[in-house]
């Protein structure tokens, strides 16, 4: 067994292990769009937008819904794009990256102030790999286009910022970026210059969440009163 199953098979077991002590289950659905870039392309900016969504579910550690942690089964179609080629960016592409998420993360929650801020890591399997277009001016500056597989493989630590907005809506925004490369040795020429890069994914993702039975969590009024009678 490779170390990248043994870790999956790790995160599955301790998803299993974690509802034994957790006070209250509820899932979600979500959806949203994700803004990535591939560190290592030599371009810049977070110009390639996708569509993102899946299901999950917010696991409750305490009555007081302080501490929780949150597993997702996502889709996230990140990748590369470019359509401005100048001295800056030197060459176009339009390149799309099908995952599939597996993000797991811990979250403090303040009932009170409606807002969640995690940290975790998200596992990430490649359904398909890029398609799409790539052109350059070979007189100045340009990719390898012989070989475009990346890995199947995606491993990346996430924060995310979660936002209570009205019973079980919520807002979420989330920063990831991959601990191990997506591709290895990516190849490229300037003139007599030859080099190559890793390649890292980096995304940014706005995500609306519908989370079900918030309404048989304890109301705010019922939080205040509790913690009134714990200072008396």
């Amino acid at each position: 067994m490779t170390m990248t199953k043994q870790g999956i098979v790790l995160a599955i077991l301790l998803a299993m292990m974690v509802p034994l002590k957790a006070q209250s289950i509820n899932a979600f659905v979500l959806a949203g769009t994700a803004a990535s870039q591939v560190e290592g392309d030599e371009l810049k900016g977070f110009n390639h937008w996708g569509l993102h969504g899946g299901v999950g579910a917010w696991i409750g550690f305490d009555e007081k819904d302080r501490w929780g942690m949150s597993i997702e089964t996502d889709y996230s179609c990140r990748g590369i794009y470019n359509n401005r080629m100048s001295a800056d960016s030197y060459y176009n592409i339009s390149m799309n990256l099908h995952y599939v998420d597996i993000p797991v993360t811990m979250f403090f929650h303040d009932p009170f102030g409606g807002l969640r801020l995690g940290a975790g890591f998200v596992y990430s399997r490649l359904v398909s790999q890029p398609n799409g277009t790539i052109k350059y001016r070979p007189t100045f500056f340009y990719p390898d286009t012989t070989d475009m597989k990346f890995l199947k493989n995606d491993i990346a630590a996430a924060l995310e910022a979660r936002v209570d907005l009205w019973k079980g809506l919520q807002l979420s925004l989330r920063y990831q970026y991959s601990l191990i490369p997506v591709k290895k040795n990516w190849h490229f020429w300037m003139e007599e210059n030859v080099w190559s890069n890793n390649c890292y994914n980096s995304s940014l993702t706005l995500r609306v969440i519908w989370q079900f039975g918030y309404e048989d969590r304890p109301s705010q009024s019922k939080l205040n009163r509790d913690r009134k009678k714990t200072r008396r």
